[in-house]
């Protein structure tokens, strides 16, 4: 077989090789297309201090890396991961009008964190995704500020997240976010409503207003004509009562958990408590829920008034004053109730479970 010819060095030839014309211009940079890299640098670096306060045992690697390290805690042993992923909704578009960014991070940690303690999970740690047409460093830090504040509130550490410029992507002032969370429950302790039976009770802890749910039709309803806009509503200014952060039970409940047997847990997101109650029961019961065993907040007033929205309506797009419920036995139903007030929750006895009758719904919202 012959030998191989040698390998060459190839060198382009002067005669036909491209020549970079020279120019006046400037070079392009990566800002230049809208990309300010230094401008993600800084946040980073505001936020550090924000993300530290949050740090709990099994964090073993956070903000900076490529990704974030944490270990499983000790203890448990048979330990399940559980998770949950969310976002703010339209909430955010009056966030970009009235330019309030501090609270809406806590809305998107509490979205997580609130879902994944419905299964009886302590939640470890959160990551966020914010991306922007144009970085805005001062709100972004707000909102970040925001999502560590949710952190705290929760007990789980913000270890890892990212922040996304694109250029084109979004209107000036305007971003998104998304973030999701992991927590851990023993699975022998797993809440699945499976002991949920007739009889039980229905508790129904206070919500901090609408949380994150409905904000499509509270927009419409604000922008309605004629509409009148109140100076305050409730003792809170307007914007303070339908900007307010979505309330964080997890450490409430957790602690619930240790003394009473809670057999059920729904967090009243969008669809109400007619549509998320339904998710903790079996095929053949029915959770019967009164209205008036409650006060309808303010707000919810203001909004049905204005928007001229029936009962019904109102109770599959609001969570209307209730923003967690817990099934207990009849026997821990005073127990529980009691616990959760020394807590700090408001806490209403709002309705009990019972045989579900043909062709009804789950959960039914009576009246009288």
């Amino acid at each position: 077989m012959a030998a191989a010819p040698p390998l060459q060095t190839l060198t382009a030839n002067p005669r036909t090789a491209l020549k970079r014309k020279k120019s006046n211009r400037r070079p392009l940079t990566y800002r230049d297309a809208g990309v300010n890299i230094d401008a993600g640098d800084a946040l980073v670096d505001r936020i550090k201090p924000y993300a530290k306060r949050t740090l709990r045992p099994g964090v073993m690697a956070g903000i900076g890396g490529f990704g974030a390290l944490f270990a499983v805690p000790r203890g448990y042993r048979e330990p399940v991961l559980v998770s949950g992923t969310d976002g703010v909704g339209t909430k955010l578009k009056l966030a970009f009008e009235w330019r309030r960014h501090d609270s809406i991070g806590i809305d998107l940690v509490a979205m997580s964190v609130n879902d994944i303690l419905t299964l009886g999970a302590e939640p470890l740690f959160f990551l966020d995704y914010y991306a922007c047409g144009k970085l805005d460093v001062d709100a972004a830090t707000d909102v970040v500020k925001g999502i560590a504040a949710g952190c705290e509130m929760a007990g789980c550490a913000l270890i890892g997240g990212e922040t996304a410029e694109m250029p084109g992507m979004y209107p000036a002032g305007e971003y998104d976010l998304a973030g999701f969370a992991v927590g851990v429950v023993e699975k022998k302790l797993i809440i699945d409503g499976r002991s949920i039976r007739p009889g039980d009770v229905v508790l129904g802890l206070a919500s901090n207003g609408a949380h994150s749910n409905g904000y499509s039709l509270v927009r419409r309803i604000l922008a309605q004509p004629g509409v009148k806009l109140p100076a305050k509503i409730g003792g809170r200014t307007l914007k303070d009562a339908i900007l307010a952060p979505t309330r964080i039970y997890v450490k409430p409940v957790l602690q619930l958990m240790k003394k009473v047997q809670v057999k059920g847990l729904a967090h009243i997101t969008g669809g109400g408590l007619v549509d998320n109650v339904p998710r903790v029961l079996g095929a053949g019961l029915t959770a019967e829920i009164r209205r008036e065993t409650w006060p309808l907040p303010p707000l919810f007033r203001w909004l049905q008034e204005r928007g001229n929205v029936d009962d019904d309506e109102m109770h599959r797009v609001f969570n209307c004053g209730i923003g967690m419920v817990v099934v207990v036995a009849e026997e821990d139903a005073a127990r529980a109730q009691k616990l959760l007030e020394k807590s700090g929750e408001q806490v209403w006895r709002i309705g009990s479970v019972r045989r579900r009758r043909r062709g009804e719904a789950q959960t039914v919202v009576v009246r009288g």
